[in-house]
């Protein structure tokens, strides 16, 4: 298989695609039309009241967004024409059953759709259980519903993440989960106990009249709870397995491939290096705090290994993977990770920040001088960290709240406010700690195998930019990290 098959592919195919105004959707959006411009339609299923409402929110938060500036000048004047043709907005949401669609809506699209690509996810760490058991865990299953509807379905891709797999060490393989399965020796899940529970603890809620703000403590904490109980550190991933599971159960004869990318990174090459968007990871944070010197230390053992992977190549990856089990009855799962093939080790993201910084000074100072860049010190374990906390912060705090109470309450504010900061960190620190701390490696023999189907034939007559590469030893990292990625975490993410 070569770029021109990949390419041949997505002609005359109707598509429906979730989560197209998230990085990743729009990645596969903009690539999507930019090399198969024969593609017969794009159904973006967005969250708005109406069809009308749909379309703006496709027109301001995808189509109008800089990753488009290649595809605008590709087609001049006739750009607006031709998204018109090619995108049809659904206001809808996978949370909902049948999406939210009306009964003629659901029956028409079910008899157009080829290929399915369900990106949609809530992917905060410690969102609240029933939002993210919504979106994450009864998404998927709408989605399988709807798939079981489409007569002529040629292919599901679900993203999923990597990290489903926790906090597991040594080599992590690219296996279903099976139903029920948890990740804690002597448990055992059951996804329709976990609903159950989600609804009675919103029952009991509302029953005592808790404030919005209590309900929504309860529900985090609850997620994270559920989590931990099962063996997975945060709702996030513990919801996304959950999801998969949902997917193992379609029946056999629809074609299934679940994708888990890793840390998702900015744009490698095509169509816009450096860009990214709303992705909030640990590199990002690295690269932010060294930007604005507001970061004095960071939760990372520099000798691990970052598993990062530029948001190109995961889109890549995804369409390759469509066009390679198109109408195969079964199951596939890919890891599109670096870890195994061109390890990456948080080191060389640290080195390249400061030197990058001490070439390019940030400018944050009053009349916006250079600023003294101080390094950032990195702490390779949660208890050496805590201890650094304990001294650093928590006993001043400590020292104020007796100084506080001597003087009648004169520095409650104060102390409220660094104490709730403290507890901020803390709880930053242990959302992120199995992340910045991670010591597993993803193996990725399947997608090797793909890759090695992919290679390029000589007289290909497709472009070099159009050509599909996810092969992460491609990659230099040093070159990409102070060239590309920085720059683009600066210029696209500052804020």
């Amino acid at each position: 298989m070569d770029a021109d098959m990949v390419v041949g592919y997505f002609g005359g195919k109707s598509i429906l695609i979730t989560g197209s105004t998230g990085f990743l959707g729009k990645v596969l959006v903009e690539k999507i039309l930019r090399v198969q411009p024969d593609v017969k339609k794009l159904f973006l299923l967005v969250r708005a009241p109406d069809v009308e409402s749909a379309k703006l929110r496709i027109q301001t938060e995808v189509t109008g967004r800089e990753i488009f500036l290649v595809l605008k000048e590709k087609h001049g004047m006739g750009f607006d024409d031709f998204i018109e043709e090619k995108i049809c907005p659904l206001a809808g949401d996978i949370m909902y059953e049948n999406f939210g669609l009306d009964t003629a809506n659901l029956r028409e699209l079910s008899k157009d759709i080829d290929i399915i690509v369900n990106i949609a996810a809530i992917t905060n760490f410690s969102e609240r259980y029933d939002v993210a058991f919504d979106a994450n865990v009864l998404g998927a299953k709408h989605v399988c519903a709807f798939a079981r509807k489409c007569t002529k379905l040629k292919m599901l891709l679900h993203v999923s993440t990597a990290y489903v797999a926790g906090e597991q060490e040594g080599l992590i393989l690219e296996k279903p989960f099976l139903m029920g399965e948890t990740l804690r020796e002597g448990t055992h899940l059951d996804i329709e106990s976990e609903l159950t529970l989600i609804r009675e603890t919103r029952r009991e809620l509302k029953d005592n009249c808790s404030s919005e703000k209590a309900e929504r403590r309860t529900m985090k904490e609850l997620g994270l709870k559920r989590a931990r109980q099962f063996g997975w550190p945060n709702t996030y991933v513990f919801t996304k397995a959950m999801g998969e599971m949902l997917l193992g159960h379609l029946p056999g004869e629809l074609p299934v491939v679940i994708l888990r990318p890793s840390i998702i990174t900015s744009i490698l090459k095509e169509p816009l290096p450096g860009w990214m968007e709303g992705i909030r990871t640990d590199d990002h944070a690295v690269v932010i705090g060294y930007a604005k010197q507001t970061l004095p230390f960071f939760l990372v053992d520099l000798s691990l290994i970052m598993d990062v992977i530029p948001g190109d190549m995961v889109v890549n990856a995804m369409m390759v993977a469509m066009a390679a089990h198109s109408e195969e009855r079964a199951q596939t799962i890919y890891h599109v990770t670096s870890s195994l093939r061109n390890p990456a080790p948080y080191a060389i993201l640290a080195d390249t920040g400061h030197r990058y910084f001490y070439d390019n000074p940030p400018r944050t100072g009053r009349n916006g001088e250079p600023a003294r860049l101080n390094k950032m010190r990195f702490f390779s374990t949660v208890a050496r960290l805590s201890l650094y906390m304990a001294v650093r912060y928590r006993l001043p705090l400590e020292m104020l709240r007796l100084v506080n109470i001597a003087l009648c309450g004169f520095f409650s504010q104060r102390y409220d406010d660094l104490s709730r900061k403290y507890r901020f960190i803390v709880q930053l620190i242990e959302l992120y700690a199995p992340y910045s701390l991670f010591k597993g490696c993803f193996d990725d023999m399947n997608t090797e195998r793909l890759r090695m189907a992919m290679k390029k034939e000589q007289h290909s007559n497709i472009a070099e930019e159009f050509y599909f590469d996810f092969d992460p030893k491609s990659i230099d990292w040093d070159s990409y990290f102070y060239g590309v990625h920085i720059p683009g975490v600066l210029k696209y993410m500052r804020d």
